[in-house]
């Protein structure tokens, strides 16, 4: 019973642990994501504030990109939310593809929000009369901008990494994107007032092309993830080492991998020796979840198949326990009286190469065995092993005495 307890205490620990690391995770994302969404919005309406004042219209799509970038903002914060809820019934590998869709989802958005810019700056450069005429007070603007994206950048995805959240990553390099399109704004505005009217408007161009780029990059990225991409090789040569590492446990197969969010699940076949009992194998199988769970620090679930060692195939017209156990009781009662079968003590099975091999314990008093001479002996282990000639599926039967 202590052991029990034991066990189900580890186990409400290692929950609590769970649970207490997905909520800290959440307010990471959240905090992080509520100073994107202020600085986000005061830049958008600085941009395009400023834009048309300026008359710029690479300054007002870069203050589209910096509304784009808050509302992916208030996407993170709803999405970590749910993303971060604990498994339950409906979902047992929890809520992390929540994280997944909605990268997809924003990617969307930014692609369809970039190829908007591009359609009206490609009106208006059709159309020269449409043109903005941009003024020095959108460099300003988009130097204040400059600065700080290339601030929330590097701090979003420092965060990002930390906690391993490849939507918090993705919402840093928009800030990233902002900080570029803001250059490029600056040196549009700057080309127009040296001379090229021209230049805001391809500068607009520029913008919405990167825009359309993060937003690819992030859809692919999310897309890869939700068709159950494995890990790259070298990731995968990484694990089976490890596996390898663990004695008693070799030639790990059928080695597959998928992400869930920050998540890395692994399902693998590995080989041990054919004879081991059914205890071992399942130590071995926790000794192999428990060191990858502890190595790599984003693998968290691990599923572990036991095949005997240098057994390429599985034999499945062999019979089970059910049917084993009747046809040898039928012939020991023929052979030794149904009385007989009361010494059976112990009766493992062992499935290899196409048959069944069998290991009896059988009990035997210690006065009889003194009274019983080696041909008595050699007669009743004979007759144990009768079977083994009249069952086609048996190999053979190995016999040991339980004295009592």
């Amino acid at each position: 019973m202590s052991g029990l307890h034991l066990g189900r205490s580890e186990m409400k620990e290692a929950v609590s642990k769970e649970a207490h690391h997905d909520h800290d995770r959440y307010l990471k994302m959240r905090d992080v994501s509520l100073i994107g969404v202020i600085a986000n919005v005061l830049l958008c309406a600085l941009k395009i504030t400023m834009g048309w004042i300026a008359q710029s219209q690479s300054l007002i799509a870069d203050g589209i990109h910096s509304l784009a970038d808050a509302m992916t903002d208030v996407a993170v914060i709803v999405t970590a939310r749910f993303s971060n809820a604990a498994a339950d019934a409906s979902h047992p590998y929890g809520h992390a593809r929540i994280e997944t869709a909605a990268t997809a989802g924003l990617g969307v958005v930014l692609m369809v929000t970039g190829l908007g810019i591009v359609l009206d700056a490609v009106g208006r450069l059709m159309d020269p009369g449409a043109l903005f005429q941009p003024t020095a007070l959108a460099l300003g603007a988009a130097l204040a901008s400059i600065l700080v994206n290339e601030v929330l950048f590097q701090y979003t995805r420092r965060v990002g990494r930390r906690i391993r959240s490849a939507l918090l990553i993705a919402n840093a390099w928009h800030h990233r994107t902002d900080a570029l399109s803001s250059v490029v704004v600056f040196i549009g505005v700057g080309g127009v007032l040296l001379g090229w009217e021209s230049l805001d408007a391809i500068a607009a161009i520029g913008v919405a092309l990167m825009i359309i780029h993060v937003g690819w990059g992030q859809l692919r990225a999310a897309f890869v993830e939700l068709v159950d991409s494995g890990l790259s090789p070298e990731r995968i040569e990484e694990i089976r080492n490890k596996i390898e590492s663990i004695n008693g446990v070799s030639h790990p197969h059928r080695l597959r991998t998928r992400r869930m969010g920050e998540h890395v699940l692994v399902d693998v076949h590995v080989e041990v020796p054919p004879r081991v009992s059914v205890s071992e194998g399942h130590q071995l199988a926790e000794s192999v979840q428990a060191l990858l769970k502890q190595e790599l620090d984003d693998v968290s679930d691990v599923t572990v198949h036991i095949d005997p060692e240098h057994q390429s195939r599985v034999w499945l017209d062999l019979p089970l326990r059910s049917k084993v156990e009747a046809d040898l009781k039928s012939q020991w009662t023929a052979w030794l009286g149904e009385s007989a079968l009361t010494d059976l003590s112990q009766l493992d099975l062992h499935y290899l190469n196409g048959a069944i091999e069998v290991e009896v314990v059988w009990k035997l008093p210690a006065p009889s065995l003194d009274e019983m001479s080696g041909t008595a002996l050699s007669d009743l282990v004979q007759k144990i092993q009768t079977p083994a000639q009249s069952l086609d599926y048996i190999e053979r039967i190995s016999v040991r005495f339980e004295l009592t």
